[in-house]
């Protein structure tokens, strides 16, 4: 059997279209923060039903609009790092030439789609902030939550932007 630490690591064969940032983003600190806060939420709501029998009810609400905020701040995050997903197969398949050409695709479609959500996002704030609509579980306005979704769709277009104007510099 051969020693682990004498095996050569395996090759990648493509060299990165963009170099990824050496530091933290924004993202990843808004992540950390939301993830933090989920943790301390559902742990409070675990000791609250195990010493008590009850729950707090506004923990659900505020659980699901944080795993929207870190669904999406993860998504930006991948963005940012050219880490979303795509078919490698064809994407590595290529020249170097190609592969630009279909990170190109790959970002302008990502901002797209993500235009796309912020407008969608956008129109769905305004008929919760329109019509007043309040929460089921404390009675907030709904629109505390659904403002989060068209701000950070708006986000991840705005990287997916970047990626192409850092490509387009980098050739």
């Amino acid at each position: 059997m051969s020693d682990p630490a004498q095996t050569p690591p395996l090759e990648d064969h493509t060299e990165p279209i963009i170099a990824p940032p050496a530091h933290r983003t924004a993202e990843d600190w808004i992540g950390a923060i939301a993830m933090g806060l989920l943790a301390v939420i559902t742990f409070a709501n675990v000791l609250a039903r195990y010493f008590t029998s009850e729950s707090f009810a506004w923990t659900e609400e505020i659980s699901i609009s944080l795993m929207v905020i870190l669904t999406m701040v993860a998504a930006s995050a991948a963005v940012v790092r050219d880490r979303h997903i795509r078919i490698e197969f064809l994407f590595n398949s290529g020249s170097p030439q190609r592969r630009r050409r279909l990170a190109h695709l790959s970002d302008a479609l990502t901002a797209l789609a993500f235009l796309l959500m912020f407008g969608l996002g956008l129109r769905l704030f305004w008929d919760d902030y329109r019509f007043e609509v309040t929460s089921p579980g404390i009675g907030v306005p709904q629109w505390w939550y659904t403002i989060w979704l068209p701000i950070l769709a708006l986000l991840i277009a705005a990287r997916a932007l970047q990626n192409i104007i850092r490509r387009r510099r980098a050739s």
